[in-house]
């Protein structure tokens, strides 16, 4: 049978990832599909990392250009592929910050803070300047806790695949991730106290 044959037999929208990765090692279609499921999350979480939306059209590409070099190589070890993506990512992201020596300026938005504050039962925003808080708070925080939020709530991803991302154990996710959310509740307490000052003085409490 031909390619063309061979491709024309192939049902790629309807396989699952595992499918399309072996495809994907003699079929440029089979990773076309793979594309498109992961182009635009993947930009989204460059993005998030860069702030610049050059740079991370740029650097998806360089991911799926990574990606499809290196599909042979590629081994299931639990976790997704979009995983493996992710991890590439990563590393490119890490290697265009160290070349340019930039601070890591992540452009958090509304679907961070509202993810976080949703499902993170410690920290409860009502309104808006509550909210502003908590923007600020994650924004103060060191660059490896603002991924793991982005990769969390932003990209909605797993322990694990957050782990096989960060090249840490799920355990050691855990872990980082009550830290992280002691942090940003102690930020938030201590703002809520400096705030609630100059009212106790106005007042005459």
């Amino acid at each position: 049978m031909t390619e063309s044959d061979i491709q024309a037999d192939r049902d790629y929208a309807g396989a699952d990832d595992t499918l399309l990765v072996a495809w994907a090692k003699e079929d440029s279609a089979a990773f076309g599909e793979l594309y498109t499921r992961y182009v635009k999350r993947i930009y989204n979480y460059v993005y998030y990392r860069t702030g610049n939306h050059h740079d991370a059209e740029d650097l998806t590409s360089r991911v799926f250009f990574r990606a499809i070099a290196h599909i042979d190589q590629y081994t299931d070890r639990g976790v997704p592929f979009s995983a493996w993506l992710y991890r590439i990512a990563h590393n490119l992201v890490a290697n265009w910050h160290r070349d340019r020596g930039r601070q890591r300026v992540v452009p958090l938005d509304d679907h961070l803070v509202t993810g976080a504050g949703s499902e993170m039962p410690e920290i409860v925003t009502e309104s808006d300047e509550e909210q502003e808080r908590l923007l600020e708070s994650i924004r103060d925080l060191p660059a490896e806790r603002q991924q793991l939020l982005i990769l969390k709530f932003v990209e909605r991803l797993s322990n694990a695949e957050i782990g096989a991302i960060m090249n840490r154990t799920e355990g050691a996710i855990k872990s980082l991730y009550h830290r992280t959310l002691l942090s940003l509740r102690d930020s938030l307490e201590g703002d809520e106290h400096s705030s609630a000052e100059p009212r106790r003085r106005r007042f005459g409490l």
